[in-house]
């Protein structure tokens, strides 16, 4: 069953790394036919210099990158993207001939996200693609909520991560009290500025919130 493309639209994006224009061409056809925005590079420098890789995506992406082009590799500039602290906001499709698909598969066992033999089923290639998409949108929504949770923290008085410390740990006002030598009512004082703070309800939504990883 082919995947639902309704929700793809252009706040995801794909780029095409290849040095044959006509592939670069067809698989931007290809991914407009699907709705899908796509960018092209005619080499791995060329990405390097006009993508904004030394920064994290702005939106949803993959890469779609050929593994042999002349001047740095498809297997050197994935090295790089590898290093990335936000490489897993940048799902990796190696394009590849039937004699590279061993190092394919070994660039897949060390983090790329798949490999599409050439010449390759259009609509394989493009259901790998938003299933790269998906998984690069669910990195940003997790990149986003640890920045979300830092941000909140920053905003807690060294009391109040002493206090959110325990709330979290399970302890209810009485025992914070205890441990912090304060009185219940400044216990649950700081209870409450916590959850303003970090924007939740409960003790049990405090706890989920600080889970995020």
């Amino acid at each position: 069953m082919a995947t639902d493309m309704t929700a793809f639209n252009a706040h995801h994006r794909v780029c095409i790394v290849d040095d044959d224009a006509s592939v670069r061409d067809s698989l931007a056809w290809l991914l407009r036919t699907r709705r899908l925005v796509s960018d092209g590079f005619e080499s791995a420098e060329h990405f390097l210099q006009e993508a904004c890789w030394q920064a994290p995506p702005r939106e949803a992406c993959c890469v779609l990158l050929d593994l042999r082009m002349p001047g740095l590799s498809g297997l050197a500039l994935f090295e790089r993207l590898l290093a990335l602290p936000w490489a897993s906001q940048m799902p990796v499709i190696f394009l590849s001939g039937h004699a590279d698909v061993a190092t394919a598969v070994d660039a897949v066992k060390r983090g790329a996200f798949d490999f599409c033999e050439k010449p390759f089923s259009d609509n394989a290639l493009v259901d790998r693609v938003v299933q790269a998409l998906t998984l690069s949108e669910q990195a940003h929504q997790q990149r986003a909520a640890r920045e979300q949770l830092h941000q909140r923290m920053l905003q807690l008085t060294e009391r109040e991560r002493d206090v959110m410390q325990l709330l979290v740990a399970g302890l209810p006002n009485k025992l914070v009290a205890d441990q912090l030598g304060i009185s219940v009512r400044t216990a649950e004082v700081h209870r409450s500025r916590i959850f303003e703070k970090m924007q939740v309800k409960s003790a049990v939504e405090l706890v989920n919130a600080t889970r995020i990883e």
